[in-house]
């Protein structure tokens, strides 16, 4: 199967009706209103000789592309037409002032209902890059996900010469089962969730897997070329080192922001990150094909799927040299070499490459003055087993996950609405603790009670309030990496380190001038990292591990931002199709 390459005609056949409505900006730049149909309907998928009906977005796994540019309004007509709740989340747009297209079930909205609809209608504000959507209620991301490619508007350049073409590679997890059955018995059981059987490379898990080598992602390239991959981790619960036999890539976006240019061998990517990279292919062709390969980086002690993804690089032979396939295939076929499993040195050499471009034209605005100072302590806990019941968690407990030992139950009604109309009441408190109640020596010998707190507790905010908040991981249960998610902001990752963060030495030295700009941080196995962000976007914006496992357990909180003074710093009113609960 051949990459579909970017841009081409091809992505208009998404549009299923194109009205094309020309908005000028402040600006005199052009911005452009984009029409999209997503029917959320059932189709048979066959990978691994094992077929499954599955929750799809128009019947495509993964789910079509959106492509817009920076400053164009989207209106995303969602229809679902199967027997679970829908919601769809468009992860790391800013969505100013449009909190009620942000799309977390109970959080920002009421999930779509069998034969219901919903349009998420938002503006793309100053981002361009590489995004990506999914669906955001239980484990239905697992197939329902696609990417979010935003070019920049008409005229500006990217900040590195032009690629001869651009082909997103989105990394998924492949489930023989249906993934909402795997995650309802883990909750009943309080044990770990089952693992996927495969990774896949834009839906196909390659040739390393048994009954698979039909179903492999193949990148075809001319030489001499430069092309920009857009890559994108939508695995449920497990980051990815990636690779490129005998080949150097050039990382020059994460998570839809420039960075200082750097060359690696090895990509680090976690769930619920973007990054692109420029791969320069060799000057003759090179007779030889290559893998692409992708396995996990693991750091916490519960079982994961321990496999490989490859996709082939492969090389167009020009006219003059007419290679036949039969001869390709005899080629000698290069294989990458990746870290091992735990490689955490690796993964933290890696992130501390990564950099804001900090230029006049694509600053880094780091808030230098903090008004408001937050420790979070995450990691994993437990929650006794239920009278007359046996557990699989540990000792007999059920596994749960927790931010500063406070585990999330989900409201049966949305957060947003209850805001919005002053009916807080029974449904969440504005009380999350601001550092650990009970401190302990977090990545030291874990403590003997290892239960967790459960409440629906949320941090308020004011308006533009600049924020910093240090993550700290724990040993309960294990130290374990953890990618953290933040809904409707970019935060700066100012500084990282492993064991205990220590307020005395480690903020002097906090990076204040170029840090990386991202929407979700990975939390150091054993350590912390420290963000800032300017609490500038009104609304109830949900702050989580993307690690699918960890959320469904508890591992995720809410901040309250209050509105401002003037009109442009309100959450508009919600709009009249929004969905009820």
């Amino acid at each position: 199967m051949g990459a579909s390459l970017l841009p081409k005609p091809a992505f208009l056949g998404v549009f299923l009706f194109s009205f094309v409505t020309f908005c000028l900006l402040l600006e005199p730049a052009l911005c452009i209103t984009r029409h999209y149909k997503f029917d959320i309907k059932l189709q048979n998928v066959t990978r691994l000789c094992h077929t499954k009906s599955m929750a799809t977005v128009n019947g495509k796994f993964p789910g079509p592309r959106i492509v817009a540019r920076e400053g164009d309004q989207l209106l995303i007509k969602v229809v679902n037409h199967v027997q679970n709740n829908i919601s769809l989340h468009w992860h790391g747009i800013r969505q100013l002032q449009s909190g009620w297209a942000d799309g977390p079930a109970y959080i920002t909205q009421c999930p779509i209902q069998t034969g219901h609809s919903y349009v998420y209608n938002y503006t793309i504000t100053g981002q361009r890059g590489t995004l990506w959507w999914h669906a955001h209620i239980s484990w239905l991301r697992s197939t329902v996900y696609g990417p979010i490619v935003i070019l920049p508007k008409l005229g500006v350049p990217y900040p590195f010469a032009k690629p001869y073409k651009e082909v997103p590679i989105i990394f998924g997890e492949w489930f023989n089962a249906d993934t909402e059955a795997i995650i309802k018995q883990a909750l009943q059981t309080g044990g770990g969730p089952n693992v996927s059987e495969a990774y896949t490379i834009n839906g196909l898990p390659g040739p390393l897997y048994n009954c698979s080598a039909k179903d492999t992602f193949k990148l075809k390239v001319k030489p001499g070329k430069t092309y920009m991959l857009r890559m994108i981790n939508a695995a449920l619960n497990d980051e990815l080192f990636f690779s490129i036999a005998n080949h150097t890539l050039t990382v020059v976006e994460v998570d839809a922001i420039y960075v200082k240019p750097f060359e690696t061998e090895i990509l680090l990517i976690t769930p619920g990150q973007t990054t692109n990279v420029l791969l320069k292919t060799k000057p003759q062709f090179p007779n030889a094909t290559f893998f692409m390969t992708a396995r996990p980086y693991v750091t916490g002690l519960g079982t994961f799927d321990n496999s490989t993804v490859a996709g082939i690089l492969e090389y167009e032979a020009s006219p003059k040299t007419i290679h036949s396939s039969l001869s390709i295939k005899k080629f000698p076929l290069y294989k990458p070499a990746l870290p091992p499993l735990n490689d955490t040195a690796y993964a933290t050499n890696f992130t501390n490459k990564l950099r804001s471009l900090a230029s006049a034209e694509f600053p880094a605005n780091v808030p230098q003055k903090v008004d408001r100072q937050f420790f979070f302590t995450v990691g994993l806990g437990t929650n006794p087993c239920p009278k007359n019941k046996t557990c699989q968690g540990p000792n007999g407990t059920m596994f749960a996950a927790s931010v500063n030992n406070v585990s999330f139950a989900m409201p049966t009604t949305a957060l947003l609405q209850s805001h919005f109309f002053g009916q807080s009441k029974g449904v969440y408190t504005p009380d999350f603790p601001i550092s650990p109640i009970i401190p302990f020596n977090y990545t030291g010998n874990p403590p003997n009670n290892t239960m967790v707190n459960n409440g629906t507790k949320l941090v308020v905010l004011p308006f533009n309030t600049s924020v910093e908040l240090i993550m700290q991981d724990t040993s309960i249960l294990g130290a374990e990496s953890h990618p953290l998610h933040l809904h409707g902001f970019n935060f700066f990752v100012v500084g990282q380190g492993f064991g205990n963060f220590d307020p005395n030495k480690d903020p002097a030295k906090f990076n204040l001038v170029d840090p990386v700009e991202r929407n979700t941080a990975g939390v150091p196995s054993g350590g912390w990292v420290a963000i800032r962000f300017l609490a500038d976007n009104p609304g109830v914006w949900f702050m989580h591990c993307h690690l699918e496992v960890h959320t469904s357990w508890g591992l995720k909180m809410a901040w309250v931002v209050l509105d401002g003074k003037l009109p442009n710093q309100k959450l508009l009113p919600p709009p009249a199709d929004l969905p009820k609960c």
